[in-house]
């Protein structure tokens, strides 16, 4: 039976027919909120130099060791060789599908995509691949290709690339240069953004087969570099690739400028800046390239490539969160399953003392994940948006934290007085523990005792006066010293009862899926999760879900400071200091572009000065 639809009502249709197509249009970019700041036609990133010469060498030096290559499964995942995809050196032989602009809070923008389609209600993301792009050994990118690469890690590939799949409903290549994700209810808005971001392998190159087993066979990759010389444990060199695909994309001009790049391993941080002070290494920020501490700067670059200007140390502003370091609980332990027991030790860390005496005044106490931000918790009273989110879980939210007067005098330089120490203990005695003889005992007359991992003299230092305050109360805590693939074995089975870590590489303005692997019941106990502490709180997982579902800023900004408030009040780390500024040392062949990222430095659009 047929049906005669008027002019009128068929004027509309075609109306929104059209307007559907208009928003449905292949986009050039993508922005988690908003629009992303960069017009179709962008020749560059803004924090990149698109006259960058290239070539020359660079050698990283870093603490640890490597015995595998490959750096999307689980088997040793924390000792996979730096530089394959990498946040510091940049993605040197796996590219994604979009790449992230870092003068953003999270805008991509085409890679291997040239450009991406997808419905107002991110449903469904289409990418149409450059034709141009190849592989290392010159073979074509294709949606196969894509696929792949999903099928495999769903099968084979560690957290979070293993669940991926589960919230795509099914993948499909839909033309000679297109892949079209479509989504189930799982996903959320963020989503798209996440698939556009996961490295893409070869299907040529890998065998599902051995694909969870470590590797040091040189892999083949779409990215700027192949890898050149690989001495396991020691050093791996990157060659930059003379056919490169992608040398004229505008979200890689000004990138990849090296044309030989050296990552030499060390055994621990001291070996590491001798190295640099010798200029075996072309640029020092620490063990792993996150900033120098200020206060190392006047004690330890006194020396002659220093004072005579061989050696540059600069600041960077940094416009994102700091970094959160701190002392992890593992609240998988019995011992640190109370929260009273947790706030009460987090408030013997005396970070008036370590500011004078290590830091010179310098740095501030870190308190928020997202401190510093709009984001933050921190100063605030919970608005309405908030306390709708945390009705349910209201008695999870410390009062302070909630009406903002939390941490009011962080940065002083108090030290642990005699009231903050009865206070402490008034929360230990609630959650059943009392002195007796001296000793923090439990109902059984069990010493309250547990031990502290650390990696370096540096971290050493922090435990002592940790260990020392924490004595104070009769609470026995021992330190032990170990190796960097040690504790990388120790993080990825959860076998601690506390250690130093941080909880990411760097801080963000746009929270998102990740959370779930840091904070999410679903990672609590899923071995090589970045969820160190064991956090698995229904109220927690509830706010990450209102913050990935966010249609509007407001919603997100509230969703993410409801969650700053669990995670304050909850006390699952016992955050210690950061500084403002990031801080670098490097030899003063290298030259950077004169606008830096939100983070302070991108070392991969760094280059080398023309002899």
């Amino acid at each position: 039976m047929f049906r005669t639809v008027s002019t009128p009502v068929l004027l509309a249709a075609l109306l929104l027919c059209g307007a559907a197509q208009a928003e449905e249009a292949p986009a050039h970019g993508i922005a988690m909120n908003g629009e992303p700041a960069l017009p179709a036609d962008f020749t560059h990133f803004p924090h990149a130099n698109p006259d960058a010469p290239k070539g020359g060498e660079i050698t990283y030096c870093v603490v640890g060791s490597f015995d595998n290559l490959n750096p999307f499964i689980l088997k040793s995942m924390r000792t996979t060789a730096r530089g394959i995809i990498d946040t510091i050196f940049g993605n040197l032989v796996f590219e994604s599908l979009m790449r992230r602009s870092d003068t953003e809070p999270f805008s991509l923008y085409g890679l291997l995509a040239e450009s991406v389609e997808m419905d107002a209600e991110r449903t469904y993301a289409e990418f149409h691949l450059n034709p141009d792009a190849r592989w290392s050994d010159g073979k074509p990118v294709t949606p196969e290709d894509v696929i792949f690469t999903y099928e495999t890690f769903a099968q084979k590939a560690r957290p979070p690339y293993s669940t991926r799949m589960n919230r795509i409903d099914r993948i499909e290549k839909t033309g000679p240069h297109s892949v079209r994700f479509t989504f189930n209810d799982k996903a959320d808005r963020e989503f798209p953004l996440i698939v556009a971001m996961t490295p893409v392998i070869p299907a040529h190159a890998f065998d599902p087969e051995t694909f969870d087993q470590a590797t040091l066979k040189p892999l083949v990759g779409s990215g700027p570099y192949t890898i050149e010389t690989v001495r396991p444990g020691e050093r791996i060199v990157f060659r930059r690739n003379p056919d490169y695909w992608g040398e004229n994309i505008p979200s890689m001009r000004g990138f990849a400028n090296y044309g030989r790049i050296t990552i030499d391993y060390f055994l621990n941080g001291n070996a590491q800046f001798e190295a640099f002070k010798k200029g075996l290494c072309s640029a020092y920020a620490g063990a792993i390239y996150t900033g120098l501490e200020p206060s190392r700067i006047e004690r330890d670059f006194d020396f002659p490539a220093a004072r005579d200007g061989k050696v540059i140390v600069e600041s960077f502003e940094t416009k994102i969160p700091p970094v959160v370091t701190g002392f992890v609980f593992n609240t998988r332990r019995e011992k640190f399953a109370d929260p009273r027991v947790r706030q009460a030790l987090s408030m013997l860390y005396d970070f008036g003392w370590i500011n004078a005496n290590i830091f010179d005044g310098r740095y501030h106490r870190t308190l928020s994940y997202w401190q510093g931000s709009e984001l933050s918790a921190l100063g605030r009273p919970a608005g309405p948006k908030e306390r709708e989110l945390l009705a349910p879980y209201a008695d999870k939210v410390l009062p302070s934290v909630m009406d903002g007067t939390y941490g009011e005098d962080a940065d002083s330089d108090r030290k642990i007085d005699r009231q903050t120490m009865r206070e402490a203990l008034d929360l230990l005695q609630q959650a059943g523990y009392r002195l007796q003889d001296g000793r923090l005992v439990d109902a059984q007359g069990r010493p309250f005792s547990f031990e502290i991992l650390i990696t370096s003299a540096e971290q050493e230092r922090f435990a002592a006066v940790f260990q020392r305050a924490l004595r104070r109360l009769g609470i026995e805590v021992s330190l032990r010293l170990l190796d960097d693939s040690q504790m990388q074995q120790r993080k990825q089975t959860f076998e601690f009862d506390m250690l130093i870590s941080s909880v990411g590489f760097s801080g963000s303005l746009s929270p998102g899926s990740e959370q779930v692997g840091r904070w999410g019941s679903s990672s609590a106990n899923a071995e090589g999760s970045f969820n160190l502490a064991g956090v698995a709180d229904p109220a927690v997982d509830a706010m990450i879900e209102a913050m990935l579902k966010a249609r509007d800023k407001e919603t997100y900004v509230a969703a993410v400071r409801a969650l700053d408030r669990l995670l304050i009040s909850g006390a699952y780390m016992v955050p210690m200091q950061h500084d403002n500024s990031k801080w670098i040392a490097y030899w003063n062949y290298l030259e950077h572009p004169e606008i830096a990222p939100n983070n302070g430095f991108d070392l991969y659009s760094w280059w080398r000065k023309p002899e």
